[in-house]
Protein backbone atom coordinates (compact mmCIF):
# COMPACT_ATOMS: atom_id res chain seq x y z
CA UNK A 1 0.00 0.00 0.00
CA UNK A 2 1.36 3.46 -0.82
CA UNK A 3 2.28 5.78 2.03
CA UNK A 4 -0.03 8.49 0.77
CA UNK A 5 -3.14 8.05 -1.34
CA UNK A 6 -5.27 10.85 -2.78
CA UNK A 7 -8.94 10.88 -1.80
CA UNK A 8 -11.75 12.65 -3.61
CA UNK A 9 -12.86 14.10 -0.29
CA UNK A 10 -12.09 13.82 3.38
CA UNK A 11 -14.45 11.38 4.98
CA UNK A 12 -15.78 11.61 8.49
CA UNK A 13 -13.87 9.21 10.67
CA UNK A 14 -12.59 8.81 14.16
CA UNK A 15 -9.22 10.50 14.67
CA UNK A 16 -6.15 8.31 14.43
CA UNK A 17 -4.08 7.86 17.53
CA UNK A 18 -0.60 9.31 17.46
CA UNK A 19 2.49 9.38 19.62
CA UNK A 20 4.44 12.59 19.89
CA UNK A 21 8.03 11.58 19.24
CA UNK A 22 10.00 14.71 19.96
CA UNK A 23 9.61 18.47 19.75
CA UNK A 24 12.26 20.80 18.34
CA UNK A 25 11.00 23.95 20.05
CA UNK A 26 8.74 24.97 22.88
CA UNK A 27 5.58 27.03 23.01
CA UNK A 28 5.57 30.40 24.69
CA UNK A 29 3.57 33.61 24.95
CA UNK A 30 4.98 36.51 22.97
CA UNK A 31 4.96 40.21 23.78
CA UNK A 32 2.19 42.49 22.58
CA UNK A 33 2.33 44.06 19.10
CA UNK A 34 4.97 46.71 18.56
CA UNK A 35 4.25 49.64 20.88
CA UNK A 36 0.79 48.21 21.37
CA UNK A 37 -0.43 49.21 17.93
CA UNK A 38 -0.22 48.49 14.24
CA UNK A 39 1.66 51.15 12.32
CA UNK A 40 0.84 52.27 8.78
CA UNK A 41 2.15 55.08 6.66
CA UNK A 42 -0.42 55.42 3.91
CA UNK A 43 -4.00 54.86 2.95
CA UNK A 44 -2.90 51.49 1.55
CA UNK A 45 -3.75 50.10 4.98
CA UNK A 46 -7.40 50.47 4.12
CA UNK A 47 -7.08 47.26 2.10
CA UNK A 48 -6.67 45.27 5.30
CA UNK A 49 -9.53 44.30 7.58
CA UNK A 50 -8.47 44.73 11.20
CA UNK A 51 -11.73 43.65 12.80
CA UNK A 52 -11.40 41.95 16.19
CA UNK A 53 -11.13 38.19 16.38
CA UNK A 54 -14.37 36.34 17.04
CA UNK A 55 -14.98 33.35 19.28
CA UNK A 56 -16.94 30.30 18.18
CA UNK A 57 -19.77 28.69 20.14
CA UNK A 58 -17.43 26.11 21.66
CA UNK A 59 -15.28 28.81 23.22
CA UNK A 60 -12.32 28.51 20.87
CA UNK A 61 -11.05 31.43 18.82
CA UNK A 62 -12.22 31.11 15.22
CA UNK A 63 -9.44 30.48 12.78
CA UNK A 64 -9.30 33.00 9.93
CA UNK A 65 -6.42 31.89 7.73
CA UNK A 66 -3.16 32.53 9.60
CA UNK A 67 -4.50 35.40 11.71
CA UNK A 68 -3.38 33.70 14.04
CA UNK A 69 -3.82 30.10 15.20
CA UNK A 70 -4.43 29.16 17.89
CA UNK A 71 -4.66 31.70 20.77
CA UNK A 72 -0.95 31.45 21.62
CA UNK A 73 1.65 33.43 19.66
CA UNK A 74 4.92 31.54 19.81
CA UNK A 75 8.07 30.79 17.87
CA UNK A 76 8.03 28.26 15.06
CA UNK A 77 8.36 24.69 16.18
CA UNK A 78 8.64 21.27 14.56
CA UNK A 79 6.42 18.39 15.68
CA UNK A 80 7.34 14.76 14.93
CA UNK A 81 4.48 12.26 14.83
CA UNK A 82 4.19 8.50 14.50
CA UNK A 83 0.96 7.36 12.85
CA UNK A 84 -0.61 4.52 14.83
CA UNK A 85 -3.69 4.08 12.64
CA UNK A 86 -3.97 5.00 8.98
CA UNK A 87 -6.32 7.77 7.88
CA UNK A 88 -6.57 11.24 6.29
CA UNK A 89 -3.46 13.27 6.98
CA UNK A 90 -5.39 16.50 7.63
CA UNK A 91 -7.61 14.96 10.30
CA UNK A 92 -4.68 13.10 11.83
CA UNK A 93 -2.48 16.20 12.24
CA UNK A 94 -5.41 18.36 13.35
CA UNK A 95 -6.44 15.95 16.12
CA UNK A 96 -2.91 15.01 17.15
CA UNK A 97 -1.72 18.60 17.59
CA UNK A 98 -5.10 20.13 18.51
CA UNK A 99 -5.01 22.48 15.53
CA UNK A 100 -7.97 23.72 13.45
CA UNK A 101 -8.35 21.83 10.15
CA UNK A 102 -8.11 25.04 8.09
CA UNK A 103 -4.80 25.86 9.74
CA UNK A 104 -3.44 22.39 8.98
CA UNK A 105 -4.71 22.74 5.42
CA UNK A 106 -2.72 25.95 5.06
CA UNK A 107 0.39 24.30 6.49
CA UNK A 108 0.07 21.56 3.87
CA UNK A 109 -0.51 24.16 1.14
CA UNK A 110 2.62 26.02 2.24
CA UNK A 111 4.65 22.81 2.14
CA UNK A 112 5.13 22.58 5.90
CA UNK A 113 4.16 18.90 6.36
CA UNK A 114 6.47 16.02 5.41
CA UNK A 115 6.33 12.24 5.64
CA UNK A 116 8.65 9.25 5.59
CA UNK A 117 7.67 5.58 5.41
CA UNK A 118 9.85 4.87 8.44
CA UNK A 119 10.66 7.22 11.30
CA UNK A 120 14.22 8.65 11.21
CA UNK A 121 16.44 8.09 14.21
CA UNK A 122 15.52 10.61 16.97
CA UNK A 123 18.07 13.19 18.15
CA UNK A 124 20.13 12.83 21.36
CA UNK A 125 17.68 15.14 23.13
CA UNK A 126 14.83 12.63 22.74
CA UNK A 127 13.30 11.22 25.91
CA UNK A 128 13.43 7.50 26.80
CA UNK A 129 9.72 7.22 25.97
CA UNK A 130 10.29 8.79 22.54
CA UNK A 131 13.21 6.47 21.84
CA UNK A 132 11.06 3.51 22.88
CA UNK A 133 8.36 4.62 20.44
CA UNK A 134 10.96 4.87 17.67
CA UNK A 135 12.29 1.39 18.39
CA UNK A 136 8.80 -0.08 18.39
CA UNK A 137 8.05 1.50 15.01
CA UNK A 138 11.28 0.26 13.45
CA UNK A 139 11.57 -3.29 14.77
CA UNK A 140 12.08 -5.88 11.98
CA UNK A 141 8.90 -7.74 12.95
CA UNK A 142 6.87 -4.56 12.36
CA UNK A 143 8.66 -3.46 9.20
CA UNK A 144 8.39 -6.84 7.45
CA UNK A 145 4.58 -6.64 7.54
CA UNK A 146 4.49 -3.29 5.69
CA UNK A 147 4.08 -3.84 1.97
CA UNK A 148 4.98 -0.22 1.20
CA UNK A 149 8.61 -0.67 2.23
CA UNK A 150 9.33 -4.06 0.69
CA UNK A 151 12.43 -3.87 -1.48
CA UNK A 152 13.66 -0.74 0.30
CA UNK A 153 16.47 -0.38 2.81
CA UNK A 154 15.66 1.29 6.12
CA UNK A 155 17.65 4.34 5.03
CA UNK A 156 15.66 4.57 1.81
CA UNK A 157 12.40 4.26 3.74
CA UNK A 158 13.51 7.08 6.08
CA UNK A 159 13.77 9.63 3.26
CA UNK A 160 11.27 12.45 3.73
CA UNK A 161 8.88 13.82 1.14
CA UNK A 162 6.47 16.74 1.16
CA UNK A 163 2.74 16.19 1.68
CA UNK A 164 1.20 18.11 -1.20
CA UNK A 165 -2.54 17.60 -0.68
CA UNK A 166 -4.78 17.84 2.36
CA UNK A 167 -6.83 14.86 1.17
CA UNK A 168 -3.99 12.35 1.28
CA UNK A 169 -3.98 9.19 3.40
CA UNK A 170 -1.15 8.13 5.67
CA UNK A 171 -0.72 4.50 6.65
CA UNK A 172 0.08 3.14 10.09
CA UNK A 173 3.80 3.39 10.81
CA UNK A 174 4.29 6.53 8.73
CA UNK A 175 6.42 9.28 10.22
CA UNK A 176 5.18 12.88 9.92
CA UNK A 177 7.12 16.11 10.44
CA UNK A 178 4.97 19.21 10.86
CA UNK A 179 6.44 22.72 10.83
CA UNK A 180 4.05 24.77 12.98
CA UNK A 181 3.84 28.55 12.66
CA UNK A 182 1.61 29.67 15.51
CA UNK A 183 2.49 33.28 14.85
CA UNK A 184 0.25 36.33 14.77
CA UNK A 185 1.71 37.64 11.52
CA UNK A 186 -0.32 40.83 11.60
CA UNK A 187 1.14 41.82 14.96
CA UNK A 188 4.61 41.52 13.40
CA UNK A 189 3.90 44.01 10.63
CA UNK A 190 5.80 47.17 11.55
CA UNK A 191 4.51 49.34 8.68
CA UNK A 192 2.88 49.21 5.27
CA UNK A 193 2.95 51.78 2.47
CA UNK A 194 1.80 51.70 -1.13
CA UNK A 195 5.28 50.49 -2.13
CA UNK A 196 6.52 48.19 0.63
CA UNK A 197 5.83 46.31 3.86
CA UNK A 198 8.13 46.12 6.87
CA UNK A 199 7.97 42.84 8.81
CA UNK A 200 9.53 42.09 12.17
CA UNK A 201 10.60 38.59 11.10
CA UNK A 202 10.43 35.88 13.77
CA UNK A 203 13.55 33.76 14.23
CA UNK A 204 13.32 30.30 12.73
CA UNK A 205 11.57 31.44 9.54
CA UNK A 206 12.73 31.92 5.97
CA UNK A 207 12.42 35.38 4.41
CA UNK A 208 11.67 34.22 0.90
CA UNK A 209 11.49 30.44 0.98
CA UNK A 210 13.87 27.88 -0.46
CA UNK A 211 14.43 26.47 -3.92
CA UNK A 212 12.31 23.40 -3.13
CA UNK A 213 9.58 25.26 -1.21
CA UNK A 214 8.96 28.89 -2.03
CA UNK A 215 5.59 28.96 -0.27
CA UNK A 216 6.79 28.30 3.30
CA UNK A 217 8.17 31.80 3.83
CA UNK A 218 7.61 35.11 5.59
CA UNK A 219 6.75 36.70 2.24
CA UNK A 220 3.85 34.29 1.74
CA UNK A 221 2.62 34.39 5.33
CA UNK A 222 2.69 38.22 5.44
CA UNK A 223 0.90 38.41 2.10
CA UNK A 224 -1.92 36.20 3.41
CA UNK A 225 -2.03 37.96 6.78
CA UNK A 226 -2.54 41.34 5.12
CA UNK A 227 -5.08 40.04 2.65
CA UNK A 228 -3.05 41.24 -0.32
CA UNK A 229 -3.86 39.93 -3.77
CA UNK A 230 -0.34 40.49 -5.15
CA UNK A 231 2.44 38.47 -3.47
CA UNK A 232 5.08 40.41 -1.57
CA UNK A 233 8.59 40.30 -3.02
CA UNK A 234 11.86 40.00 -1.13
CA UNK A 235 14.35 42.86 -1.37
CA UNK A 236 17.05 41.47 0.94
CA UNK A 237 17.74 38.51 3.21
CA UNK A 238 18.58 37.82 6.83
CA UNK A 239 19.42 34.38 8.21
CA UNK A 240 16.60 32.07 9.29
CA UNK A 241 17.95 32.12 12.86
CA UNK A 242 17.94 35.95 12.95
CA UNK A 243 14.88 38.00 13.85
CA UNK A 244 14.07 41.59 13.00
CA UNK A 245 13.27 44.09 10.26
CA UNK A 246 12.83 42.88 6.69
CA UNK A 247 11.59 44.96 3.74
CA UNK A 248 9.18 43.41 1.23
CA UNK A 249 8.32 45.21 -2.01
CA UNK A 250 4.70 45.36 -3.12
CA UNK A 251 5.60 45.97 -6.75
CA UNK A 252 8.35 44.90 -9.12
CA UNK A 253 9.12 48.55 -9.71
CA UNK A 254 9.82 49.24 -6.04
CA UNK A 255 11.84 46.04 -5.77
CA UNK A 256 14.19 47.51 -8.39
CA UNK A 257 14.14 50.91 -6.68
CA UNK A 258 15.13 49.41 -3.31
CA UNK A 259 17.91 47.33 -4.85
CA UNK A 260 19.29 50.53 -6.36
CA UNK A 261 19.59 52.31 -3.03
CA UNK A 262 23.22 52.50 -1.94
CA UNK A 263 22.69 53.94 1.53
CA UNK A 264 20.45 51.50 3.33
CA UNK A 265 21.53 51.60 6.98
CA UNK A 266 21.10 48.40 8.97
CA UNK A 267 21.64 48.23 12.72
CA UNK A 268 21.74 44.96 14.64
CA UNK A 269 21.60 43.87 18.25
CA UNK A 270 23.80 40.89 19.05
CA UNK A 271 23.99 38.95 22.29
CA UNK A 272 27.65 37.98 22.52
CA UNK A 273 29.33 35.64 24.96
CA UNK A 274 32.24 38.04 25.58
CA UNK A 275 32.74 41.82 25.51
CA UNK A 276 33.81 43.63 22.34
CA UNK A 277 35.33 47.13 22.35
CA UNK A 278 33.57 50.00 20.60
CA UNK A 279 34.96 50.66 17.15
CA UNK A 280 35.32 49.16 13.68
CA UNK A 281 36.21 45.48 13.28
CA UNK A 282 37.72 44.40 9.97
CA UNK A 283 38.11 40.92 8.54
CA UNK A 284 38.38 39.34 5.10
CA UNK A 285 35.96 36.56 4.11
CA UNK A 286 36.89 33.56 2.00
CA UNK A 287 35.01 33.85 -1.35
CA UNK A 288 33.35 30.43 -1.18
CA UNK A 289 29.56 30.39 -1.14
CA UNK A 290 29.07 27.78 1.58
CA UNK A 291 28.89 27.67 5.35
CA UNK A 292 30.74 28.08 7.57
CA UNK A 293 32.06 31.39 6.30
CA UNK A 294 35.76 31.65 7.13
CA UNK A 295 37.35 35.03 7.90
CA UNK A 296 40.89 36.24 8.35
CA UNK A 297 42.17 39.25 10.22
CA UNK A 298 44.80 39.71 7.52
CA UNK A 299 44.11 40.81 3.99
CA UNK A 300 44.06 37.87 1.58
CA UNK A 301 44.05 38.38 -2.16
CA UNK A 302 40.59 37.77 -3.61
CA UNK A 303 38.86 37.64 -0.22
CA UNK A 304 35.96 39.99 0.52
CA UNK A 305 36.32 42.93 2.89
CA UNK A 306 34.05 42.64 5.95
CA UNK A 307 33.55 45.58 8.29
CA UNK A 308 31.17 46.26 11.13
CA UNK A 309 31.11 49.00 13.74
CA UNK A 310 30.43 48.28 17.40
CA UNK A 311 28.40 51.27 18.61
CA UNK A 312 27.64 50.01 22.13
CA UNK A 313 28.57 47.11 24.38
CA UNK A 314 26.39 46.56 27.44
CA UNK A 315 26.78 43.87 30.09
CA UNK A 316 23.46 42.05 30.52
CA UNK A 317 22.19 38.96 32.30
CA UNK A 318 22.69 35.70 30.44
CA UNK A 319 19.27 34.32 29.35
CA UNK A 320 17.67 32.01 31.89
CA UNK A 321 17.23 28.33 31.15
CA UNK A 322 13.48 28.95 30.77
CA UNK A 323 14.07 31.56 28.05
CA UNK A 324 16.63 29.35 26.34
CA UNK A 325 14.16 26.47 26.22
CA UNK A 326 11.42 28.70 24.82
CA UNK A 327 13.62 29.73 21.90
CA UNK A 328 15.44 26.41 21.54
CA UNK A 329 18.80 28.06 22.25
CA UNK A 330 21.44 25.38 21.86
CA UNK A 331 24.22 24.60 24.31
CA UNK A 332 27.32 25.11 22.19
CA UNK A 333 29.92 24.27 24.82
CA UNK A 334 30.63 27.81 26.03
CA UNK A 335 31.60 27.82 29.74
CA UNK A 336 28.64 28.70 31.99
CA UNK A 337 28.53 32.35 33.02
CA UNK A 338 26.08 34.78 34.56
CA UNK A 339 26.45 37.59 32.03
CA UNK A 340 26.44 38.17 28.30
CA UNK A 341 27.09 41.33 26.28
CA UNK A 342 24.54 43.12 24.13
CA UNK A 343 26.22 44.78 21.19
CA UNK A 344 24.71 47.44 18.97
CA UNK A 345 26.24 47.02 15.52
CA UNK A 346 26.29 49.15 12.41
CA UNK A 347 26.75 46.75 9.50
CA UNK A 348 29.13 48.48 7.09
CA UNK A 349 29.42 45.57 4.65
CA UNK A 350 26.56 43.11 4.22
CA UNK A 351 28.11 39.67 3.70
CA UNK A 352 26.32 36.41 4.45
CA UNK A 353 26.94 35.32 8.08
CA UNK A 354 29.24 38.34 8.45
CA UNK A 355 28.32 39.36 12.00
CA UNK A 356 28.27 35.75 13.17
CA UNK A 357 31.65 34.91 11.63
CA UNK A 358 33.37 38.15 12.66
CA UNK A 359 32.27 38.03 16.30
CA UNK A 360 33.26 34.37 16.59
CA UNK A 361 36.67 35.16 15.07
CA UNK A 362 37.01 37.97 17.61
CA UNK A 363 36.40 35.48 20.44
CA UNK A 364 32.91 36.76 21.22
CA UNK A 365 30.51 34.37 19.45
CA UNK A 366 26.78 34.97 19.45
CA UNK A 367 24.79 33.13 22.12
CA UNK A 368 23.16 30.03 20.66
CA UNK A 369 25.09 30.10 17.38
CA UNK A 370 25.69 26.38 17.01
CA UNK A 371 27.63 26.90 13.78
CA UNK A 372 30.26 29.41 14.90
CA UNK A 373 30.45 29.16 18.71
CA UNK A 374 31.90 25.59 18.76
CA UNK A 375 34.90 26.78 16.72
CA UNK A 376 35.46 29.66 19.15
CA UNK A 377 35.30 27.20 22.06
CA UNK A 378 37.76 24.87 20.28
CA UNK A 379 40.25 27.71 19.91
CA UNK A 380 39.90 28.61 23.58
CA UNK A 381 40.87 25.03 24.44
CA UNK A 382 43.57 24.83 21.78
CA UNK A 383 44.96 28.32 21.03
CA UNK A 384 46.34 28.65 17.54
CA UNK A 385 43.93 26.15 16.02
CA UNK A 386 42.45 28.86 13.79
CA UNK A 387 44.75 28.92 10.72
CA UNK A 388 43.76 32.50 9.95
CA UNK A 389 45.00 33.91 13.25
CA UNK A 390 48.66 33.17 12.60
CA UNK A 391 51.30 33.74 9.98
CA UNK A 392 52.41 30.51 8.37
CA UNK A 393 55.14 29.38 6.03
CA UNK A 394 53.54 25.96 5.63
CA UNK A 395 53.09 24.35 2.24
CA UNK A 396 49.83 24.78 0.34
CA UNK A 397 48.89 21.19 1.17
CA UNK A 398 49.40 21.76 4.88
CA UNK A 399 47.42 25.01 4.69
CA UNK A 400 44.51 23.22 3.05
CA UNK A 401 44.60 20.51 5.70
CA UNK A 402 44.61 23.18 8.42
CA UNK A 403 41.57 24.83 6.84
CA UNK A 404 39.70 21.52 6.65
CA UNK A 405 40.50 20.86 10.30
CA UNK A 406 39.25 24.33 11.18
CA UNK A 407 36.00 23.81 9.25
CA UNK A 408 35.48 20.57 11.18
CA UNK A 409 35.48 22.57 14.43
CA UNK A 410 32.34 24.40 13.32
CA UNK A 411 28.87 23.08 13.99
CA UNK A 412 25.51 23.04 12.25
CA UNK A 413 22.98 25.74 11.55
CA UNK A 414 20.90 26.64 14.63
CA UNK A 415 17.53 24.92 14.97
CA UNK A 416 15.64 28.11 15.76
CA UNK A 417 17.07 31.34 17.19
CA UNK A 418 20.40 32.91 18.04
CA UNK A 419 21.13 36.16 19.85
CA UNK A 420 20.89 38.35 16.75
CA UNK A 421 18.25 40.88 15.74
CA UNK A 422 18.03 43.28 12.79
CA UNK A 423 16.80 46.02 15.11
CA UNK A 424 16.71 49.03 12.73
CA UNK A 425 16.60 49.70 9.02
CA UNK A 426 16.54 53.11 7.32
CA UNK A 427 17.24 54.69 3.97
CA UNK A 428 17.05 58.02 2.15
CA UNK A 429 18.77 59.82 5.03
CA UNK A 430 16.35 58.20 7.52
CA UNK A 431 13.32 59.50 5.69
CA UNK A 432 12.22 55.89 5.98
CA UNK A 433 13.11 54.60 9.46
CA UNK A 434 11.81 51.46 11.17
CA UNK A 435 12.55 49.51 14.34
CA UNK A 436 11.88 45.95 15.42
CA UNK A 437 10.32 45.02 18.73
CA UNK A 438 12.02 43.80 21.88
CA UNK A 439 14.57 41.03 21.19
CA UNK A 440 13.80 37.57 22.57
CA UNK A 441 16.52 37.67 25.24
CA UNK A 442 15.23 40.76 27.08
Amino acid sequence: MAATTALSSIFAANPSVSSLLWTSAHRRTLIAPRNGSFSCESTASSEVDFTPYTVSSNGFRKYDRLLPCPSENGPPRVEHLDVKEGGPVLEFVSKSLDLPPLFVSDLIHFGAVYYALVCPKPPPSATPEQIKTYKQATTPSVLKNRASIKGKTVREAQKTFMITRADELVEAGTYLRVHCYEIDWRSRIVAMTESYVILDKPAGTSVGGTTDNIEESCATFATHALGLTTPLMTTHQIDNCTEGCVVFARTKEYCSVFHGKIRVKKLYLALAAAPVPVGVITHYMRPINMAPRLVSGDSVEGWHLCQLEILECKKVTWPTSVIERKYNIEDCGWPPQDFAYELKINLLKGRTHQIRAQLAAFGAPIVGDSMYMPAAVAEMVNPGLNPFRKKSNASETDKLLAIEEWIAQHGKEPALAIGLQACQISWDEEEHFYEAGTPWWR
